[in-house]
């Protein structure tokens, strides 16, 4: 008897303890997340060179950390710095009146007045549409301008998040192995159900970053260029934000060059137009269709349905970090049930028998 009260103080205080421990963390979550994702991704690096190298894990582990660096880290960097730039700049011309969002879209409603007549049949609004339209344009802008004068407030605490992401994932890439056999032995899940669970982990982990960001990226270096080359306001902008919208299926890059091609033709450019609707639909398009079974894989795949709304909602949770975190959630979620079913739901059906 005392033996068991024993064993539920020890179980209680170690649920406490690690309670306590994942509050102490939780400032810290952004970095640490991303530091494992990149231990994850370059996992397969880290080994190659322990095979060519030998056994010398902070020198292999170095060597992965400033690959990583240098073609993760940095562009992202710059790219971020480059965006908020542009994005500043726009909210600055709007602010001065320089750029109407208002009189685009009346432009366009003056020239395809089909439009309103369709939206009409559904009881849609055309002048609330616009409306709300204006606003969200209005308030990204706001948004990136905010982010960049947060930023330049918290330049300090900004690369101490770098530098803290850095340093955790040297040390997950050097002993990420034996982190992983230390849980397998502690957690009581069982030891195969814990190597598929942690093997999903990774999977999913691996192809929502590697995969589905190197895919944004390339749609929306695509969508930036066209735009470029067709003299469209804010190339780079748009580029990134076809790049963000691209990580969501049914959704995709679309949601940008489909209204500027639309635009063109109300202005009369109807070369423009032409152009970047068939490079839309032929390039930026089958980009997602032909790099995702590469990148990606077929058996990582989850439902589309179910990438668009648990990226959402991960997103909402999470913030940024919600559009590896949303899909992990849900890959988890289907690993759990998988295994529930094939061993629950089996002995179930032999009870039956």
């Amino acid at each position: 008897m005392y033996a068991k009260l024993e064993t539920r103080t020890f179980l209680a205080m170690l649920v406490g303890v690690s309670l306590a421990f994942v509050l102490l963390m939780k400032p810290f979550f952004g970095p640490i997340f991303w530091a494992v994702a990149i231990a994850l991704i370059f996992h397969p690096f880290e080994r190659m060179l322990s095979r060519r190298l030998g056994d010398r894990p902070n020198i292999n582990a170095l060597i992965t950390l400033f690959l990583c660096i240098t073609i993760v880290v940095i562009p992202v960097l710059g790219l971020g710095a480059a965006l908020i730039s542009e994005g500043v700049g726009l909210y600055q011309k709007i602010q001065a009146g320089d750029i109407r969002p208002g009189e685009y879209i009346d432009q366009v409603n003056q020239s395809f007045p089909a439009i309103q007549s369709f939206l009409a049949q559904f009881d849609v609004n055309f002048g609330e549409l616009r409306d709300k339209a204006v606003n969200a344009f209005l308030g990204g802008s706001q948004i990136l301008a905010k982010q960049a004068l947060g930023i330049g407030q918290n330049t300090f605490q900004f690369f101490l998040a770098l530098a803290l992401m850095v340093y955790v994932a040297f040390f997950l890439i050097r002993d990420g192995q034996k982190l992983v056999d230390l849980l397998i032995r502690a957690l009581p899940l069982g030891d195969e159900r814990e190597r598929l669970l942690f093997a999903k982990f990774a999977e999913v982990t691996r192809a929502t970053v590697k995969g589905n960001l190197l895919i944004a990226i390339i749609q929306g270096a695509l969508g930036g260029l066209i735009f470029w080359i067709l003299g469209i306001t804010g190339a780079l902008l748009w580029g990134v934000v076809m790049a963000v919208v691209s990580l969501l299926p049914a959704v995709g890059a679309a949601i940008v060059w489909v209204p500027a091609a639309i635009y063109l033709a109300a202005v009369g450019d109807t070369v423009s137009a032409a152009v970047l609707t068939g490079y839309g639909v032929v390039v930026i398009g089958l980009a997602d269709n032909l790099l995702r079974p590469i990148f990606v894989g077929r058996d990582t795949k989850m439902p589309d349905y179910l990438v668009l709304l648990s990226t959402l909602g991960g997103i909402v949770l999470f913030g940024i970090n919600g559009f590896v975190m949303g899909p992990l959630v849900a890959a988890l979620f289907m690993a759990f049930w998988g295994i529930f079913i094939r061993e629950f739901g089996e002995e179930a059906h032999e009870h039956q028998d």
